[in-house]
């Protein structure tokens, strides 16, 4: 089946509409999915393992989905663009798994997601310095307290930047589709993952081979406490070769999990004082 010239206004406008249903379903499917589990579901199994036991800001939540409404809308025009660019010949996609064999699979998706760790890193960096941070990067940050519709929730700004990573590295690196949409199924539920202000790993994942490579919700909620620490998007490889993972992370995450008393857990993850200089704001 061959597809229209999305260059036509109208098929433009369709398949941009399209993006935009697969990725706010794919938004709402993953937020909302670890929202009902961990906080209507089970909330009393899990309240040892909650960040921060403050209430969320009022309206918080409404904020965070009209703003991941507008990240969805700049992702599906990106969207749309990269199949044109497809249709034109200018990326590298293709669809015939035998054209590059089964273990390039694996391989590419791997390159991918290591890629885009890397460009996110630098860019979150670059989102963090004083003037920039105020107009791109506040928005993100006005959640205090993440929560799982956190994951979206940016100014328009910085979604393009986001969005822009995607056409770029497929025209430089063969994908084959399958790939792209794993790729992005798993960017959702990171991000998702590492907002929801619940540690959802379990006791010592943090020291495993796999675990302390991979980000979650101790993790990331350090990055919105501190700012200047936890850049990572995927995995803490960036941050332990820069040297920017808070040394919180180990200590922390080991009380989380260990499943003591909500009070003495409170006391530690709040814990702050004006002689600490891992707990002042720094851009």
């Amino acid at each position: 089946m061959q597809l229209p010239d999305l260059l036509n206004p109208y098929w433009f406008f369709i398949t941009t509409a399209i993006f935009f249903i697969i990725i706010t379903g794919r938004y709402f499917l993953f937020a909302g999915l670890f929202y009902t589990i961990f906080y209507l579901w089970l909330p009393k199994k899990w309240i040892s393992r909650k960040l921060n036991n403050r209430n969320y800001k009022d309206g918080q939540f409404k904020k965070e989905v009209g703003w991941s409404m507008v990240t969805a809308f700049i992702f599906s025009v990106s969207g749309t663009i990269t199949m044109i660019f497809w249709q034109r010949g200018f990326t590298k996609v293709y669809t015939d798994i035998n054209l590059y064999g089964w273990w390039y699979l694996p391989c590419s998706l791997v390159i991918f997601m290591v890629l885009h760790e890397t460009y996110y890193y630098w860019l979150h960096r670059w989102m963090h310095k004083p003037k920039v941070f105020k107009i791109v990067h506040k928005i993100h940050h006005d959640s205090n307290i993440t929560s799982p519709f956190t994951a979206f929730s940016f100014h328009p700004l910085e979604g393009l930047l986001q969005a822009v990573f995607l056409p770029v590295m497929l025209m430089l690196l063969p994908v084959h589709y399958y790939i792209i949409i794993i790729q992005l199924t798993i960017m959702t539920m990171s991000s998702v993952i590492n907002h929801l202000d619940i540690e959802i790993y379990p006791r010592n994942f943090n020291k495993t081979i796999i675990g302390k490579w991979l980000i979650g919700a101790t993790h990331h909620s350090l990055h919105h406490k501190h700012f200047k620490f936890n850049y990572g998007l995927y995995f803490t490889v960036w941050d332990k070769i820069k040297k920017t993972e808070s040394p919180l992370y180990d200590k922390l995450f080991d009380t989380i999990t260990k499943a003591r008393q909500q009070e003495d857990i409170v006391i530690y993850s709040s814990a702050s004082s004006a002689n600490n200089p891992l707990t002042k704001k720094a851009h």
